[in-house]
């Protein structure tokens, strides 16, 4: 990259963090983001205040975004003061879940100005984006990759799995219905063991000295179901919606999705139960109510 100033648009629970990680990493960084209770906490670090995505890319040449949803991530690309509005831009680098038919669409509409979009998906939670954990799934030619494997490298583990848009968010897809059907289908195992009068605790280790070991059993259950805290940092409505995404992606390309159906099926059904701000480790109680059983506590 030829300068240390980025754009950073979508600063709140999962940009926020990335956005301060880039700023002690020496970055200089000019932000947007529609809650000025996001932006003023990395103001006193340094940030730049800007009044637009067209702002932001006014004075950077690099412009990130972290936005909750694929409508609002092509509006702040393409829209009224969205990126392509800006001056200075020549590569917009977005860490969002959009899926790979709205990265395309991104992707040809900055074409039109000469601007390259990079769709580099993360995965890792709030907990990963404060610790630069993250797995950052690029995809972009050989030559954009170079230039901007640097910053991502503060935000997380970066992996370059394709070269055409869209091929990141696919890898994201994957990964986030691999990550929903584990909480799913823990969720029925252990509401089972514990109605049995098994105890949850002990399910858990034994899951995790077996073969039925996953991200729930080994993560989400010890830190946020046992403890009934449901405080994993992603919303299961985002989570629902990812899904949903992956569904119609894998229909577009004739990949059969019956397990992945049912997950998805069940997610409905909790984030109808439990709300769409509800924690993505919530979906238990959905199976909790249904069995009459209450898992740790």
């Amino acid at each position: 990259m030829s300068e240390k100033r980025l754009g950073f648009v979508g600063v709140g629970r999962m940009g926020g963090r990335m956005a301060r990680r880039l700023i002690a990493a020496g970055y200089a960084l000019t932000i947007f983001d529609t809650s000025d209770e996001a932006v003023q906490p990395l103001v006193e670090l340094g940030a730049r205040r800007g009044d637009s995505p067209a702002a932001v890319a006014s004075e950077a040449e690099t412009v990130l975004a972290s936005l909750p949803t694929p409508p609002v991530v092509q509006a702040v690309a393409l829209g009224p003061k969205g990126i392509l509005e800006g001056t200075r831009v020549k590569t917009f680098i977005d860490v969002s879940t959009t899926g790979s038919t709205y990265a395309r669409r991104v992707a040809e509409g900055l074409a039109a100005k000469g601007i390259v979009a990079v769709d580099a998906p993360v995965s890792g939670g709030i907990a990963g984006a404060e610790r630069g954990t993250v797995a950052v799934m690029v995809s972009c030619d050989d030559a954009t990759f170079a230039a901007v494997k640097p910053p991502l490298e503060v935000i997380g583990k970066v992996f370059h799995v394709g070269k055409r848009p869209g091929q990141g968010q696919t890898m994201k897809l994957m990964n986030n219905l691999l990550s929903a059907a584990a909480m799913a289908i823990t969720s029925e195992a252990v509401v089972m063991g514990v109605k049995a009068g098994l105890d949850a605790k002990q399910i858990i280790d034994v899951l995790n000295a077996g073969s039925g070991r996953n991200s729930a059993t080994q993560d989400k259950f010890p830190r946020c179901v046992l403890p009934r805290t449901f405080d994993f940092g992603f919303a299961i409505g985002l989570l629902n919606k990812d899904v949903r995404l992956c569904m119609e992606e894998a229909e577009s390309l004739g990949v059969p999705m019956v397990v992945g159906s049912a997950v998805r099926q069940l997610l409905s059904i909790a984030t109808a139960s439990e709300g769409a701000e509800a924690d993505m480790t919530d979906l238990v109680k959905s199976v909790e109510k249904w069995a009459g059983v209450r898992v740790g506590g």
